[in-house]
């Protein structure tokens, strides 16, 4: 009997590229999930697997993509960068844009600003749906589909294991978004504690969701790199791979 195999991956934005150092160590070891489920950077890694993408292939897309530029500002709406401008560095990956063209089934999740409800999509238009998986609120705009706002996936669920529920005989996981370690003098401002309290509310949801997983790759050096942090790209990609090394070895090896 052939297991079938899936593979649940956090956002955590530029250390997203953390994954696809994952999944290179994942090719090594002959392992190819059948079905993935993501959320922001997982959606996007997500997509550019299941679409048949090599691990560098997801390295270099993000390496040419440049978040904070004149023409990605947005102007008269809700964020700092308009995520629409992104449609055209995405057609190029997916020219179908349709989730039923992919070689793996994906799911990407998102969270309607409108229902406070969290959204899994699965089949029509794929880049609208990355794009708003990945759309972290205050930076990027919401985007609209079939007339409801939606905004990042990992608001409400940033380790997507449900999807993959009844669906596959294992599951692995890639978490790519640390607890940094802080001391009293970290919190000299109010944001300061805002952002540490929903950090705080965001892992915990994640953690107790890695017990639905055989393993999972949750490389703790990320800590020290942040959200959009894109120079860094290379030394991600090899945090994550030197990662899943230790962790594929000890269960495979």
């Amino acid at each position: 009997m052939i297991m079938k195999k899936g593979l649940v991956l956090s956002g955590g934005g530029h250390r997203g590229v953390a994954h696809a150092g994952a999944l290179q160590a994942m090719k090594e070891f002959e392992l190819f999930p059948d079905e993935v489920s993501g959320s922001s950077a997982g959606a996007i890694v997500g997509a550019m697997y299941c679409a048949g993408y090599e691990p560098e292939d997801i390295l270099s897309m993000f390496k040419e993509i440049k978040l904070f530029t004149f023409s990605t500002f947005a102007r008269s709406k809700a964020g700092f960068v308009n995520s629409d401008v992104f449609r055209n560095y995405l057609i190029k990956y997916f020219p179908d844009n349709s989730f039923e063209k992919l070689e793996r089934k994906l799911f990407v999740t998102a969270t309607s600003l409108i229902t406070g409800q969290k959204k899994v999509f699965s089949d029509g238009d794929l880049i609208s749906s990355v794009l708003a998986s990945a759309a972290v609120p205050g930076v990027f705009t919401p985007v609209e589909i079939d007339n409801d706002l939606y905004t990042d996936g990992g608001i409400i669920d940033n380790f997507p294991c449900k999807p993959l529920e009844n669906r596959v005989d294992e599951m692995y996981g890639v978490y790519v978004c640390p607890l940094k370690e802080m001391n009293k003098n970290d919190f000299k401002r109010t944001i300061d504690v805002i952002n540490r309290a929903v950090n705080l509310k965001m892992h915990d949801r994640s953690l107790k969701k890695f017990k639905y997983c055989k393993w999972v790759i949750a490389p703790q050096e990320l800590e020290s790199y942040h959200l959009f942090q894109a120079s860094q790209a290379d030394a991600i990609f090899e945090i994550g791979y030197r990662e899943a090394l230790k962790v594929l070895k000890l269960q495979y090896s």
